[in-house]
């Protein structure tokens, strides 16, 4: 867990949020103050569509703010979704209570150093080239619509640092996928999956080993993910891999949404 003075918890929460948003891409970015509106309108995931606050420090005109996002996000046929984490700051959140805003969906962020990370034994493996293959595997594995892949391939395509498509395979049908961005000396892990019928065979666990081997040999100290609090398959899987929690975030949205 971040401990210590304030500022560097604040320094270090900052560090992986720029990473996140510089490896999951959002199609539209608007800057309101500190606050980044992150929108997407091929693909639903809240991560890309959600009010993102910077700093806790800025809380002028919280409430003439909130309205300009909602329009954005009404535009974008969206629900207003904030994603609080702990550069959003007790004055915000004060609002948000005070206005009867919902909290669900908390995750973790979590890291693990690879300078003594077991990852010699870890198989060699390339990463695809193919993003439609690896997209079509993603779906597959992860039990998402088809009507996501456009949105996706999108997302894959805007990535800037070095993604690594990982995809583990049984001949032609794909047993776990993953997305590795490495990002200086991050390594970030995104849409980790494996098909429903192939679970509890280590098949993540050999996947996430192989994709971090690439990461450490391009130069990345460290990895990180992010995980919702209630999956306590992963959970389990990521702490026995050694990674370690750093900090948490959750969404917000106003009553009724």
């Amino acid at each position: 867990m971040v401990s210590g003075h304030p500022a560097s918890v604040l320094a270090t929460v900052r560090r992986y949020e720029a990473a996140g948003f510089r490896a999951w891409p959002a199609a539209a970015v608007h800057y309101d103050g500190t606050w980044v509106v992150r929108l997407t309108a091929g693909h639903p995931a809240k991560r890309l569509n959600s009010v993102n606050p910077l700093d806790p420090g800025d809380t002028l005109n919280i409430a003439e703010r909130i309205g300009r996002a909602s329009r954005r996000f009404e535009a974008y046929g969206r629900p207003l979704t904030f994603r609080v984490s702990p550069l959003s700051g007790q004055v915000l959140s004060r609002h948000l209570d005070d206005a009867g805003w919902s909290s669900f969906d908390e995750s973790l962020v979590m890291r693990l150093p690879l300078a003594g990370a077991r990852l010699d034994a870890a198989m060699d493996q390339i990463p695809l080239k193919d993003i439609s293959r690896f997209i079509g595997a993603s779906l597959k594995v992860s039990g998402s619509d088809a009507s996501l892949r456009p949105g996706l391939s999108e997302i894959i395509g805007a990535i800037q640092p070095e993604a690594g498509l990982f995809a583990l395979e049984d001949g032609n049908e794909p047993l776990a996928t993953l997305i590795c961005v490495h990002d200086g000396d991050l390594a970030g892990l995104f849409e980790i999956a494996t098909d429903k019928a192939a679970r509890n065979k280590g098949h993540g666990r050999n996947l996430i080993s192989s994709a971090l081997k690439w990461a450490r040999l391009r130069g990345a100290r460290e990895a990180w993910l992010q995980v919702e609090a209630g999956n306590l398959p992963a959970l389990s899987l990521y702490r026995a891999l050694g990674f370690e929690e750093v900090y948490r975030y959750h969404y917000r949205r106003p009553p009724g949404a």
